[in-house]
């Protein structure tokens, strides 16, 4: 039998397992909250960006006299050994709870303190000696210390997903440079249009994810204005004079990064905005990978009776019947990795919009939504990055027959036809079967071949430039 210590709140008695570092409260959050199956664990960052509030707290209220410099120090150890890592498995309590993250909170109130109990040279429990709340907690609520600390991680997450998007960006512009004198037909409405080359395609999808890297960095710069002092709903209760100051500059130089203290702290607690429009972006960007990813899966139809421009590598046999059948089922994951964060962006907004009064207590779910989306879209583009882009091949010939053989051609004859005969060409055209250069120059005789030659030799199709009569 595993020997226990017994742990009180004031809502009684429990014995917990000796081993472990959290207490009662995190015991009854485990009880409480079996909703996802994801613990806190499973986010290190925000466990590291808990030891960074809690240490930037005591070393703020031992500067501001009300916590004594011997457990000022064994908090900061405790707190540095979350920031190293060492104790993620002790974060047990679910992302999604009830109480606006006080499990988590208590969570890590109670693994710091135990940790700096051993460091001062008493046993887990010997609480009169260093308290999760009077001591760990000294100057702080939930609803300040939680806040601050997803912030933090979500800051730093965003950090790590716009490395991903920027190595995305990278692989679509090498490929086109590499398909840059692939000539294909573009197509509006899934209609033959006007020619361009597969590297403009390719270009292009780079360009619109460097747009999104921008628009991302704009939102992420929103969370780096923190609540630290706020306390319960923004009045600084029980926080020493100048408290948040000091305790949002520590947490600064700790992190590393240019966190401000919000000027107006009663609207900082109860105000959501930033995650709204961090998501709303996100989405922004999930909506235009998926949009990238229905093309390649277009543009690799077939392979005999679709458009077959491109190559997709071929990962998987693509059925249990039809033999040698080949899906493409990299973009497939991924468009359904982006349904999912596209749904997340209305859970995110739904918990904003919930907040009442002065707190928001659906934060767990806003944490769970934004979390987990940067974390499977980020393992979803690396997926499409290794395992679909960079393989991607051409099929350049048969691109070149398309545009010959469409109709599409018949629009760079305006300058020299006019709309109206260029339209009868393709009219007939498309009754006939023939091709534009079959009508226009051997039967109706509009234009020279050599003309023809001229405008429709590979450069200029490359390289359009208006040519008139």
């Amino acid at each position: 039998m595993k020997a226990t210590r017994k742990e009180h709140d004031f809502l009684g008695e429990l014995e917990i397992p000796n081993e472990v570092y959290y207490g009662i409260q995190t015991f009854r959050a485990i009880e409480n909250f079996n909703i996802t199956g994801i613990p806190i664990s499973k986010e290190p960052l925000f466990i590291k960006a808990l030891g960074y509030v809690k240490k930037a707290a005591a070393m703020a209220n031992k500067d501001c006299g009300v916590l004594d410099a011997k457990i000022a120090e064994a908090i900061c150890y405790g707190s540095d050994q979350l920031i190293a890592g060492k104790f993620d498995q002790e974060f047990v309590s679910d992302l999604i709870q009830g109480g606006a993250g006080t499990s988590v909170n208590m969570n890590a109130n109670e693994v710091i303190a135990n940790i700096g109990l051993e460091y001062l040279g008493h046993k887990k429990g010997e609480y009169q000696y260093l308290h999760p709340n009077n001591h760990v907690n000294c100057s702080q609520s939930t609803n300040d210390a939680y806040p601050s600390a997803f912030r933090i991680a979500l800051y730093l997450k965003m950090e790590s997903f716009l490395t991903t998007l920027e190595e995305l960006e990278k692989a679509f512009t090498a490929k086109g440079r590499e398909f840059s004198k692939v000539l294909k037909m573009g197509r509006t409405q899934l209609q033959d249009a006007v020619p361009m080359t597969l590297g403009q395609e390719f270009h292009a999808y780079a360009t619109t994810i460097g747009e999104d890297i921008k628009r991302l960095k704009e939102a992420q710069s929103l969370v780096l204005e923190i609540n630290m002092g706020a306390t319960a709903i923004g009045t600084k209760v029980n926080a020493p004079e100048g408290y948040p100051e000091i305790c949002v500059n520590y947490l600064a130089k700790e992190v590393g990064i240019p966190l401000t203290l919000s000027p107006d702290l009663i609207e900082a607690t109860v105000d959501t905005g930033a995650y709204v429009q961090i998501m709303g972006t996100l989405k922004r960007t999930a909506v235009k990978i998926s949009k990238i990813c229905s093309d390649l899966r277009l543009l690799s139809s077939g392979p005999r009776t679709g458009f077959n421009e491109i190559n997709l590598p071929a990962r998987q046999p693509g059925s249990s019947i039809m033999p040698g059948k080949v899906n493409p089922v990299i973009p497939e994951v991924v468009n359904q990795t982006c349904f999912y964060v596209i749904g997340q962006d209305l859970t995110v907004t739904m918990a904003a919009e919930a907040g009442q009064l002065q707190l928001n207590v659906m934060e767990p779910v806003i944490a769970f939504a934004m979390f987990t989306s940067l974390d499977y879209l980020s393992n979803a583009l690396h997926t499409l990055i290794d395992k679909c882009i960079v393989g991607i091949t051409a099929n350049e010939a048969h691109c070149y027959d398309l545009v010959m053989n469409s109709i599409g051609i018949v629009t760079q004859l305006n300058p020299i036809l006019g709309y109206e005969e260029s339209a009868s060409i393709a009219g007939e055209a498309l009754k006939s079967g023939k091709s534009v250069h079959q009508i226009a120059v051997v039967e109706r005789q509009l234009i020279s071949q050599e003309k023809w030659d001229e405008i429709y030799s590979i450069d200029n199709l490359i390289n359009p430039r208006f040519i008139n009569s």
